[in-house]
């Protein structure tokens, strides 16, 4: 069973095209503007014009667009420091010709090569998945978050689907 090793190389350069743009968006008063970090992340890393944004009636957001072979969803619940974002990508529906097998896979890279992610099952969809409050969360990891489950969701897709 061949076991992907993402380059943390490449996490770390795809984290943002250009770090001055993301330290642009810093607000002297209030710290970074979350909303627009994450526009800014998604507009350099979106194909095709996917990027679609919903605005949740409990006053968050929904981001959703493409990233090679996988869509990507990002929510932010709010804007003060204890609101979440979180970062999601499915790659795989369940069932699966061998669960076991996959769990045990997916847990195995869970300890070697997700990052600051981690494989999950939601409504029966394996997904890589990021979690974080908003206090003292800088632009950078933001950004990274969402570079992180974006590139390991799509480099790990479709081998995902083909061996399980």
């Amino acid at each position: 069973m061949a076991t992907y090793q993402p380059d943390p190389q490449m996490l770390a350069t795809a984290s943002v095209a250009n770090n001055d743009t993301i330290d642009e968006l810093l607000d002297d008063n209030t710290g970074i503007n979350h909303v627009e970090v994450i526009e800014t992340v998604i507009d350099s890393m979106e194909e095709d014009d996917s990027a679609m944004v919903s605005h949740l009636p409990e006053g968050g957001y929904l981001w959703k667009f493409n990233y090679g072979s996988v869509e990507v969803f990002v929510q932010l619940t709010g804007t003060s420091d204890a609101d979440t974002m979180t970062v999601w990508s499915p790659v795989r529906p369940l069932p699966a010709k061998d669960e076991p097998s996959l769990m045990r896979h997916l847990l195995e890279m869970n300890g070697t090569s997700t990052f600051e992610s981690r494989f999950a099952i939601i409504d029966d969809q394996v997904v890589v998945i990021a979690t974080r409050t908003l206090a003292d969360l800088s632009a950078s990891e933001v950004s990274r978050l969402i570079t992180v489950v974006a590139s390991i969701a799509d480099e790990n897709d479709e081998a995902l689907r083909t061996e399980f």
